[in-house]
């Protein structure tokens, strides 16, 4: 009997951003398999009776080509099954069709891992994963090669690298290589490489770890931003200043919430007093009642008749960062603009540290 490969949205599960993942169904004497491709979507995009992405899923030629090449992989190993009369199972199919990726270098593979982040819109992940590409790029000169070939004295060298020629600190080469681990281990996962050559319990990531000073202020210095008229402080007048003091202040009134979130606030996700918001970097659903402050400043930002899907703060246009790449260059510029600002008030208030979004 032939077997059907066909693309569908897996929505009997549903992820923690709300999404559902995109998986193969292979299908033969009425026996179903299904393979994760590793990717979601939100069910708005799919089209279920064409099996695909809709013309305006974001980044449908990716998605597409994603699906076809994993399709074509499986295919392409019937094929081979049929022309060789060899009986095969689902299983099988699978098994024999992942060990063809095997070949795929650590280069080929990191493009891909990157891709996947960006079609899943996580794009600062992606960022992390692309600075990696370009410290394993100047540290191998170039990336054709495979995960067999990172082994713990490889690793080794590619540590004395970032140290003494890159002059990279300890947290800087954590950062770097905790990337590479996930890599590694994504790689496991989708059949390149063996548990068994898992190179990262003999070297040990954990040991770049540095303790850093806390960032922190008391009530009192709290106070004394609060209570600072930062239009004082320049000159001319600079409505960036005032922004900045009112996201830090907001964050401070808010249970911590970073500015990335901060930001991505819509009108309609104010209900009855309450901030109810997907945070950016998980999609972990969060809701809390917002204090008399923080609600004075909201209201200070609000612009009559807005779209309920408009962004509250003067950041984001919700005609202008249309995809996550422009949300996220938009929201880094803005926040080194607001620390240099802070750090302003920082000094006009004689702090004991620096005031940045991350006191």
């Amino acid at each position: 009997m032939n077997t059907t490969i066909e693309a569908v949205l897996y929505t009997s599960k549903t992820l923690s951003n709300g999404q559902h993942p995109i998986m193969l169904r292979l299908t033969k004497n009425r026996k179903r398999k299904y393979i994760s491709l590793h990717i979601s979507l939100a069910s708005q995009y799919w089209d279920a009776e064409k099996c695909k992405p809709r013309r305006n899923c974001p980044d449908k030629e990716r998605i597409e080509a994603l699906i076809q090449q994993k399709m074509q992989e499986l295919q392409n190993q019937v094929m081979d099954f049929k022309t060789s009369d060899k009986e095969y199972t689902l299983n099988t199919l699978v098994e024999k069709a992942s060990r063809k990726v095997v070949r795929r270098t650590v280069g080929d593979y990191l493009n891909d891992y990157i891709d996947r982040l960006l079609v899943e819109k996580r794009v600062g992940n992606a960022k992390t994963f692309q600075e990696l590409r370009t410290s394993l790029t100047k540290f191998c000169r170039s990336l054709d090669f495979y995960f067999i070939d990172i082994d713990a004295e490889w690793l080794k060298r590619y540590e004395q690298c970032l140290r003494v020629e890159r002059h990279y600190s300890d947290n800087s080469i954590g950062i770097r290589f905790r990337s590479l681990r996930v890599l590694y281990n994504s790689a496991i996962t989708d059949g390149l490489i063996k548990k068994t050559d898992y190179p990262f319990d003999t070297f040990k990531v954990s040991r770049f770890k540095e303790a850093t000073a806390k960032r922190s202020l008391t009530k009192e210095d709290i106070r004394r931003i609060m209570d600072c008229e930062v239009r004082t402080l320049t000159k001319y007048p600079k409505p960036f200043l005032q922004l900045a003091k009112d996201l830090f202040l907001f964050s401070y009134l808010s249970c911590g919430i970073n500015l990335t979130d901060i930001l991505h606030i819509r009108y309609t996700d104010i209900v009855d007093g309450r901030l109810v918001f997907n945070r950016q970097k998980t999609g972990k659903l969060l809701s809390f009642q917002l204090q008399p402050a923080a609600l004075d400043i909201l209201n200070k930002y609000r612009q009559p008749n807005a779209h309920p899907q408009d962004y509250i703060f003067p950041v984001l246009r919700r005609s202008v960062h249309v995809t996550a790449q422009q949300q996220y260059g938009r929201v880094q510029r803005t926040n080194k603009r607001i620390n240099r600002y802070l750090k302003l008030i920082g000094e006009h208030l004689h702090l004991p540290i620096t005031l940045t979004t991350y006191v």
